[in-house]
């Protein structure tokens, strides 16, 4: 009886034994196997975390170049077409703008004035006579000042003594544009003579020794106050 009851003993206890390595066993695989998860898990974290760096750092190169393609847009549109390398494109001309004509002076806004170069003459001296047209409009504009628009008038009292449109040859148009309070100037040496409409021989002249006449310039409707001279 005392020996079967060691050897039930012994064999219980060589049972605990191999069920407590079995258990030890089955835990340490557990362990390990754990212990391995963690591990793929923490590689997996640090793998992961790597691509995010890369994919946030990409994300900002994109953004980056994003940001810099409006700088270069706008550089390559103010290269002319011509300029690029083969670019069949042919710049196009400017269109020229069309000049508008210049009005014609308002007679209200023209004057017209009479002068001399001098105040008396002397038997050899022969007057100068000016007449001058002013624009006292705000607008450059034009005017005739041609032949057939002037006269130079010269009287004594009632007794028209010359007109330079008696003798004249031929009447021509002359239009000047005129800046505002600008003028234009034509002159005429008058020779002392008389003359008739139709050009008439005449052999009167005019009276010296101090004899008052006066000058009007007329243009076109328009007509200038006198100028008084004296022939000596």
């Amino acid at each position: 009886m005392g020996r079967q009851g060691n050897s039930s003993r012994k064999t219980a206890s060589n049972s605990n034994s191999r069920a407590r390595r079995g258990t030890s066993d089955a835990v340490y695989r557990r362990r390990r196997l754990f212990v391995g998860a963690v591990l793929l898990v923490l590689i997996a974290l640090v793998l992961g975390g790597f691509a995010a760096a890369g994919a946030f750092s990409g994300n900002a190169e994109k953004a980056s170049s994003t940001d810099a393609a409006p700088a270069a847009t706008g550089a390559a549109t103010d290269t002319p077409a011509s300029a690029v390398a083969g670019s069949t494109a042919t710049p196009s001309s400017s269109p020229t703008p069309s000049s508008s004509p210049t009005p014609t002076c308002d007679q209200n806004l023209v004057t017209v004035s009479a002068s001399t170069d001098k105040a008396a003459y002397g038997p050899a001296e022969n007057p100068l006579l000016t007449l001058k047209v002013t624009n006292g409009g705000q607008m450059p504009c034009d005017v005739n000042i041609g032949t057939s628009q002037m006269e130079f008038l010269v009287t004594s009292g009632a007794d028209r003594i010359f007109s330079s449109r008696d003798c004249q040859a031929k009447s021509e148009d002359l239009v000047k544009t005129i800046q505002p309070g600008a003028s234009e100037t034509a002159n005429f040496p008058w020779p002392r003579n008389r003359t008739v409409e139709g050009c008439q021989p005449i052999q009167a002249k005019p009276g010296a020794g101090g004899a008052y006449y006066v000058f009007t310039a007329k243009l076109g409707s328009k007509a200038s106050p006198k100028a008084v001279f004296q022939l000596n």
